[in-house]
């Protein structure tokens, strides 16, 4: 049975949510029913995964201040890990701090859950108090880089002018990029360079197109962060929907950035699986996801 995500409604569907949060995360360490609950739950956005009717998997959102989201009570039942469905609770409650205007979203990980949240982009901070004699620690990842407007139309074009003198196949495909807000980048190519014999976009120029948009972000993600490394495309798929035929585009946002950038202030070298969708007429065409890596330069010890 396919698993729903959805946000409890009915009161059945509350005392089921409870109950599995304090099953997962209070009942193993003898806390008493009522421990899976605080002061902020009424002004927070709850999320619950379903298979039938039955909860699988919980998580929970409150907005800190201005910029800041913090994500709790996360719990997956161990006989549905490793379907990727935390990562799903997680992408949707990164979606609700989003639309909150919030630029960063923080957690508190037990250290068994550090590399799962690693994976998704949130890098390690300070260690907590533990908790139950877990220890904990502080997590954080961007999911908006603020800046002003002119800041982004320089860094952008400064990217553009990097495509173009060490990359000349993005100076070819005419590539440019049309719109960065510090979460969502949109890159495009005029169709004419990059057609083929059936007057749609030839398919190389198509997975080029995706390829120079994934790095691009990681390569504002790197300025964003000030942080160097040279940047390479270690792996990547690419599933071709339907024709492209007019107004080639590609997009992708931090939100679809999965990896921690931040290891390469340790001197460690860094990787990111990055989607990106590919629309013709803002229609979407093509799907492709990269495995960037973000090498150390050659002259860091």
């Amino acid at each position: 049975m396919r698993i729903r995500l959805s946000s409890p409604q009915s009161d059945a569907q509350w005392q089921a949510y409870y109950q599995f949060r304090w099953q997962q995360l209070r009942a193993p360490w003898q806390q008493p029913i009522g421990s899976e609950r605080d002061e902020l739950e009424t002004s927070s956005i709850h999320r619950m995964l379903l298979d039938g009717e039955t909860v699988v998997g919980v998580g929970r959102l409150h907005q800190v201040d201005a910029t800041r989201a913090q994500l709790r009570y996360m719990a997956v039942a161990s006989s549905y890990q490793g379907q990727q469905l935390g990562a799903r609770l997680v992408a949707e409650l990164e979606q609700q701090a989003l639309a909150l205007g919030c630029s960063e979203v923080v957690l508190n990980a037990r250290e068994n859950a550090l590399g799962f949240y690693q994976k998704l982009g949130y890098s390690q901070q300070e260690e907590l108090a533990s908790q139950f004699g877990v220890r904990h620690f502080r997590m954080q990842r961007f999911i908006r880089f603020t800046a002003n407007t002119g800041s982004w139309q320089q860094q952008c074009q400064q990217l553009e002018q990097v495509w173009h003198q060490q990359i000349p196949l993005s100076q070819f495909m005419q590539l440019q990029i049309t719109a960065f807000d510090g979460c969502e980048l949109r890159c495009q190519v005029p169709l004419p360079p990059n057609i083929n014999l059936h007057g749609t976009m030839f398919a190389g120029s198509i997975y080029s197109l995706a390829t120079l948009t994934g790095w691009g972000l990681l390569h504002l993600q790197l300025q964003a962060l000030e942080l160097q490394a040279d940047l390479v495309l270690a792996d990547a798929s690419i599933r071709y929907l339907k024709p492209m035929q007019t107004q080639p585009q590609a997009r992708c946002s931090l939100l679809g950035a999965k990896g921690d950038l931040t290891v390469l202030r340790q001197g460690k070298n860094a990787s990111q699986r990055i989607d990106v969708e590919l629309l013709s007429a803002n229609k979407v065409v093509a799907l492709f996801s990269g495995h960037y890596k973000a090498l150390l330069p050659r002259n860091t010890p």
